[in-house]
């Protein structure tokens, strides 16, 4: 049996809580907010983003950081734009074991992805990341999941990886730290861009166009920035992009859908909560101009999002673009 420590008690923090105490390890999920951890201790539930899913008693709820101090694994489940702040709040704890960051972002201003934010933050820790399709909603209640956990250091991702992985939560070892979190982060770029599609009333077609030409174009920029170009192929890629575009378990869907019927970005926001993907815009189109990559589906989401284009006129602008050649399969060698 291990220590598992979750920090962030949202709806995948709470599903990982789950999974870990499946596996029969002490498990302690922290928040920062009391009147959270009182709900939770309370109703043993978080009834609007995991509603029916009861938490067990057996999980401890905490506000106190430093009880991730001896963990075997401690697990970063906050909004990425709150892991630099939580991961300098868990220098409180001592010896936190494996350090798992499973947001999936960039952090805004420094371009640097969640296991650099922790390891300048934390430099003696062992840090992984977990990615891949893999909505709480689900995991929660036991729905067979598939995901990666990646690190530099494979022992660690292996050790992750016996920890958490169950008949229904089957956890594969990745060595492209980098591919996987660029894969995780982006996704949520294109499910955006499929949910203003989808809030418009535009049919299948322009969804497969989409989400085939999405993961090109945010493929051919994980490469330019040291990602493995074949990580894109598998779960932290394509299949987290599939479920991500297709489910209203997504909050970037959900968001993307409000936009395309006429709401606001700001109103929008206000509605779904957290949504990686609108950050996510931001920052990977100032990357692509920074690594001279052209990606028109995330251009055109920023005019939207951030220039207050209309969604339908930034379709139009799109298949607009010149004829040109659909290269072979080498997103590497599909530079344009």
């Amino acid at each position: 049996m291990a220590k598992v420590t979750v920090l962030g008690a949202g709806g995948w923090g709470t599903a990982l809580a789950m999974a870990a105490l499946g596996k029969g390890h002490e498990t302690a999920l922290w928040t920062p907010f009391a009147e959270e951890a009182a709900h939770i201790m309370q109703h043993r539930e978080q009834e609007k983003l995991l509603p029916g899913v009861k938490i067990p008693e057996e999980i401890g709820v905490t506000t106190d950081i430093r009880t991730a101090g001896g963990s075997d694994i401690t697990i970063v489940a906050v909004p990425s734009q709150a892991v630099r702040e939580t991961a300098k709040k868990l220098r409180a704890a001592e010896n936190p074991g494996i350090v798992v960051n499973v947001a999936k972002g960039i952090e805004a201003g420094t371009y640097l992805r969640m296991s650099q934010v922790l390891a300048e933050e934390l430099p003696e820790a062992r840090i992984a990341v977990l990615s891949g399709p893999s909505h709480a909603e689900e995991v929660a209640r036991g729905v067979p999941t598939s995901v990666v956990v990646a690190s530099a250091d494979l022992q660690a991702a292996e050790a992750v990886q016996q920890a958490l992985m169950s008949r229904a939560l089957r956890i594969y070892t990745h060595e492209d730290i980098v591919g996987v979190e660029l894969g995780g982060a982006f996704k949520n770029i294109i499910a955006l861009a499929a949910g203003i599609c989808d809030g418009l009333g535009l049919g299948d077609n322009t969804k497969a166009a989409l989400m085939t030409r999405g993961l090109t174009e945010i493929a051919r920029l994980g490469v330019s920035l040291g990602a493995k170009e074949n990580t894109f192929a598998g779960l932290a890629g394509i299949g987290d992009l599939v479920v991500t575009c297709t489910s209203m378990h997504s909050r970037n869907r959900r968001f993307g859908i409000l936009v395309g019927k006429g709401e606001t970005p700001e109103a929008a926001l206000r509605e779904v909560g957290t949504v990686e993907g609108y950050h996510a815009v931001k920052t990977a189109w100032e990357l692509a101009k920074r690594q001279k990559v052209e990606m028109p589906i995330t251009e055109q989401c920023y005019h939207v999002l951030y220039e207050h284009c209309p969604a339908r006129e930034a379709i139009g602008h799109l298949m607009g673009r010149p004829g040109r050649m659909e290269r072979d399969s080498s997103w590497l060698a599909d530079r344009q």
